[in-house]
Order: structure tokens, then C-alpha cells, then sequence
């Protein structure tokens, strides 16, 4: 599918330039859809009992990584307003890797996973296996599903990130009346008429809840003031080793990353009336893929086109890919010095996920939006539900089966996404969906009592 040119929902076109005040406030905004940035290094730290210093560290090729490929898709290959982050996938093979064959394996296998990636996504204008792939991804049938099966996935650190958990400052009722009033204030200033609070939604939601929850209850913010001047990047911090296993897992895990990415291009594209060919997506993919070879490179995680700032389009209706510049260039100046990262962590949780919840229901609307268009048949209505109740499934498995089972399986059974979006593009395959112009059985009927 091809967007057509001239049909945009945004105020603001892709290449036009926007004002120093409105690309900096949106790209903080960017930023603080995120959520991966704040949370996957500190949680690989504790997990691996790493001494403060290194956890900075983790904080700064994190965020270096993610501005580097924002960069990357901004100026030079994809040229949409594409904002970049660590992906869950990849965190959680990192956990199972590095605690079977320690972080110099992980890091190493994902590396070498991320080189083949490339390989594959090679633009060149007569082959590109990714660009084949993505006349798949990008069929209606397929992206709603990977859409409703994100969508799900981000509602399950929702809700319960508002309540937080017995123990932690404000629990329960600061947390749910920061977090709530944070939410309120991003829906009242995404549906008033004035740009400057539309544009801002995010940035004064978050802050009336930050400073709402730091008035009612304890907070830290004294890492800021001790936090390191400067973070400069290592090469294999961790030491450096390969395992075929473990790589062939990272390229298992990265499929459904390239997928969803795929999707979030579709979207964005028709959103803003830009153009899509197999050609731009291919090239989109490899940044994506480059970018996570470099960040495994220095300690940092393989990155994913975020549907958080997709959905933040649709708030502030600026697709201006110079936003998301300032966005990368912001990213790697975080990166680089230790006591901005330290702020940015020490905004509560609970005040984050109250305002990000927002950005997750649209995105769970537009996944409805997208499989409107579907001319439904048995093989469509196959490719769409059987995915997404395996999917789900995989939510409810008990935790004591998933323990009974080989470490591969087990991670993939941990990460959802996989098994739709494996599933899905398996099913699309067999009946040639890709193929079809036409339905070759009429199209379902409303069912008669």
C-alpha cells in the first residue's frame, strides 16, 4: 500500500520546520513517551547487582543509542517523524542471555543478530529481502492485529503502574490521584483549540502530577545534584562472546520489533500523506537494525519505532520530521551528561504512566481504525483472531508451566508480540493474502436470528 500524497490528519506536513520553542517542548514530550529509557537500564542493573556507576552508564548508551538512530531516520533514510526506543523483546532476551552466558554473550549474540538484520535490510532498489517482507507487515489484516496485540500488552503496565505496589511512596492513593490528575490534564489540553497546550499535553501533564506528587508524598531527587558531569561511551563494556543459540534468539526476538516498526511506518505515512514504497521501508528498517548493531556495540539496547509517539502525533498534529531531529539531538546530549538522566529517572512512576496511558488507548484505537478496512473472509478472520487469542494467551499461562519449559521457550512464550506476529504473517503466507486484489468468496454478512 501506498499513502496517497495530500491527504494529512496533521496540522504541521513532515518536511515542514517548525520554531525552536515547539521543537524542543515536543521533543521533550518524545522523550518522555519512553518509557523504556527510564525503566530497562535501571531494571538490567539491579537485576545483574550492578554498582550505581555502571547503572549510569547503562542510563546514558540507552538514551545515546536511541538519539543516534532517531537521527539517523529523521535526516537521512526514512525522513519520518519516527522517534526510536529500547525494545521489550530485546530487554528480556538480554535478562535470559546474560544470566545463562553473562552480559558479554548477550550484548556479543545480539550484535552479531543485528548485523544480519542489516544484511537483510540492505536497501538496494531491485531486492531487499525486508522490503519483500514488508508487502506482508503492512497489510491491514496484519498491522491492526500487531497493533490491538502491543496495545494489550502496554495495558498490562497501565493501570497497575497508577496503583504502584505495597511499600513504594504513595501507594496507594497519591499514586492513583497524581497519576489520574496527570491523565486529566493531557485529555483537557489535547481537546482545547490552543496549540501551546495542545502541542504540550504530555510535558504539563506530567509536570502538574510530578509536582502534585512531591508535595504529597516522599521523593528523591537528590541523585540529580550527585549524579556523574558526563558519560562517554565503551566499547563491550561487558567483555565480548557469541553463542549461535543465543544469536539465533535475538533474531527470532527482533522480527516482531521490525514488524511492529513496519506497522508504526503505515500509520505515520497515511497520517501525514507521505508516500510509503518498499524502498523507504527498507531503508527505515535498516537505521533501525544499524543503529542497535552500534548501541549493542557500547552496552546499549536494539531500538523499535515506539507507538507511544506515534499516538503523540495525533495529540499535537505536528508530523515535522525536524522535531524528531531535536528529538535524537536531545537523546544524545542526555546521553552524554549523567545529571540530566538523573532527572529525567527521578520523575515518579506513577505520574508517567498516568499520562502514557492516554497515548496507549489511541493506539489501541487506531489498531480498531486499521482493521476497519479489512474485507472480511474465513481466511482473513483466521489471520486476524487465531493470532491474537494465542496472543493473549500467552498472558494468562501459569507461571509453573512456564517454568517446566526449555529457556527458549519460555521467552518466547514471555513476549506475546512474537507469537502473533509469527503466527499472523504464517497465516497470511499459507492463504496469500498479500496476493489477493480481489475477495475470492463474497464478503461475511451480518449473522441473521
Amino acid at each position: 500500500m501506498v499513502s496517497a500524497p495530500g491527504m494529512t490528519k496533521l496540522d504541521v506536513g513532515v518536511h515542514s520546520r517548525v520554531g525552536p520553542t515547539t521543537a524542543i517542548s515536543i521533543g521533550f514530550q518524545n522523550i518522555l513517551c519512553l518509557a523504556g529509557l527510564f525503566l530497562f537500564p535501571g531494571l538490567l542493573g539491579a537485576s545483574f547487582k550492578l554498582p550505581p556507576a555502571e547503572i549510569g552508564y547503562l542510563y546514558g548508551i540507552t538514551f545515546m543509542t536511541s538519539g543516534l538512530v532517531v537521527i539517523l531516520q529523521s535526516v537521512l533514510l526514512l525522513r519520518l517523524p519516527i522517534v526510536q526506543g529500547p525494545f521489550a523483546g530485546v530487554f528480556a532476551a538480554v535478562l535470559v542471555t546474560g544470566h545463562q552466558r553473562g552480559l558479554g554473550v548477550a550484548f556479543g549474540s545480539l550484535l552479531v543478530a543485528c548485523a544480519i538484520w542489516c544484511l537483510l535490510a540492505i536497501p538496494l532498489k531491485r531486492f531487499s529481502a525486508v522490503a519483500l517482507m514488508s508487502r506482508y507487515l503492512r497489510l491491514p489484516v496484519v498491522s491492526g492485529v500487531i497493533l490491538l496485540i502491543m496495545s494489550a500488552q502496554l495495558a498490562t503496565i497501565a493501570l497497575p503502574n497508577w496503583i504502584g505496589k505495597p511499600g513504594m511512596p504513595g501507594f496507594p492513593s497519591v499514586n492513583l490521584l497524581a497519576s489520574a490528575l496527570a491523565a486529566v490534564i493531557v485529555v483537557a489540553c489535547m481537546m482545547t483549540r490552543s496549540k501551546v497546550l495542545r502541542r504540550g499535553a504530555m510535558l504539563w501533564g506530567v509536570a502538574v502530577g510530578a509536582a502534585v506528587y512531591t508535595l504529597l508524598a516522599p521523593t528523591t531527587w537528590e541523585r540529580v545534584l550527585h549524579a556523574d558531569v558526563f558519560s562517554v561511551p565503551r566499547l563491550f563494556p561487558f567483555g565480548f562472546g557469541v553463542d549461535v543459540f543465543s544469536t539465533v534468539t535475538f533474531f527470532i526476538v527482533l522480527f516482531p520489533a521490525i514488524a511492529e516498526t513496519v506497522a508504526t511506518y503505515e500509520i505515520v505515512a497515511e497520517w501525514s500523506g507521505e508516500p510509503l514504497s518498499q524502498q523507504r521501508v527498507a531503508q527505515g528498517v535498516f537505521g533501525e537494525v544499524f543503529g542497535s548493531l552500534v548501541g549493542a556495540l557500547f552496552g546499549g539496547m536494539a531500538t523499535l519505532a515506539y507507538p507511544d509517539n506515534v499516538a503523540l502525533l495525533r495529540v499535537t498534529r505536528v508530523g515535522s520530521r525536524y522535531v524528531t531531529l531535536t528529538t535524537g539531538i536531545i537523546l544524545l546530549l542526555l546521553g552524554g551528561f549523567g545529571i540530566f538522566d538523573a532527572a529525567l529517572v527521578a520523575i515518579p512512576t506513577p505520574v508517567l504512566s498516568g499520562a502514557t496511558a492516554i497515548l496507549f488507548a489511541m493506539l489501541f484505537a487506531s489498531g480498531i481504525e486499521v482493521l476497519s478496512r479489512v474485507e472480511w473472509n474465513r481466511a482473513h478472520l483466521l489471520a486476524a483472531g487465531l493470532p491474537f487469542i494465542l496472543a493473549m494467551g500467552a498472558f494468562f499461562t501459569p507461571e509453573a508451566v512456564q517454568e517446566a519449559l526449555p529457556s527458549w521457550a519460555r521467552l518466547l512464550l514471555g513476549q506475546p508480540l512474537v507469537v502473533g506476529a509469527v503466527l499472523s504473517l504464517l497465516i497470511v503466507g499459507v492463504f496469500r493474502l498479500g496476493a489477493m486484489r480481489r475477495e475470492e468468496e463474497p464478503r461475511l454478512e451480518p449473522a441473521t436470528t
